[in-house]
């Protein structure tokens, strides 16, 4: 029987762009902190979360986790040689304002900070009132 070889794949070539200002869109979650580079187009540039810095269980949802995450996403994305960045956050997680300090510590001067946390207008019907 003749064995089927598997032909080497031929890795994509990445192409190194600069991008002068990004924007950071911080979901702060109550159990994870998420945070994304994207153009303004929305393409992902990079990222990290508490869970990808190794953080797991409670300890994800610290402020402390958010910090390293957003350090670790500004590492990411270091070969784009971002000056500037428009902050988006979302969510109100413990991680919110350490996230904005770790990207300040990174060496990137914000431009903007927003707040897009979804607000119901009315939504959706409580539970009923606990009889015991």
């Amino acid at each position: 029987m003749a064995e089927a070889k598997a032909k080497p794949k031929a890795k994509k070539k990445k192409i190194k762009r600069t991008v002068p200002k990004a924007r950071v869109c911080i979901h702060a979650g109550e159990n994870n902190t998420i945070v994304s580079f994207t153009d303004f187009e929305g393409n992902k540039l990079g990222g990290s979360s508490s869970g990808a810095c190794g953080f797991k269980g409670t300890r994800k949802s610290t402020p402390y986790a958010a910090k390293i995450a957003a350090e670790a996403a500004v590492e990411a994305v270091a070969g784009f040689n971002i000056e500037s960045v428009q902050v988006e956050v979302k969510g109100l997680g413990p991680g919110r304002e350490q996230a904005i300090r770790g990207i300040q510590g990174g060496g990137l001067d914000l431009d903007a900070i927003i707040d897009r946390t979804p607000v119901p207008h009315g939504g959706c019907r409580k539970p009923g009132r606990r009889r015991v």
